[in-house]
């Protein structure tokens, strides 16, 4: 994986509230955030597939998350 920055994982962790964070609570969270996203994806992908469409949509991805959530 690793496909999303640190420094951005960072800022959510502190615009949260945290105060200070460890690399590993940053990389913890990164592969939360990758898996997560790429199970919704996942699902975004059918959901489109069913329409009969090959673009990703907008609608697709908050379908798959409210199914996901």
């Amino acid at each position: 994986m690793g496909e999303l920055p640190i420094a951005p994982i960072g800022r959510i962790i502190k615009n949260a509230g945290g105060q200070r964070i460890s690399q590993d609570a940053e990389k913890a969270l990164e592969k939360v955030l990758e898996q997560w996203a790429e199970d919704v994806s996942r699902q975004a992908v059918k959901l489109a597939k069913h329409a009969g469409r090959k673009t990703i949509k907008a609608s697709d991805i908050e379908l798959a998350v409210k199914e996901l959530g």
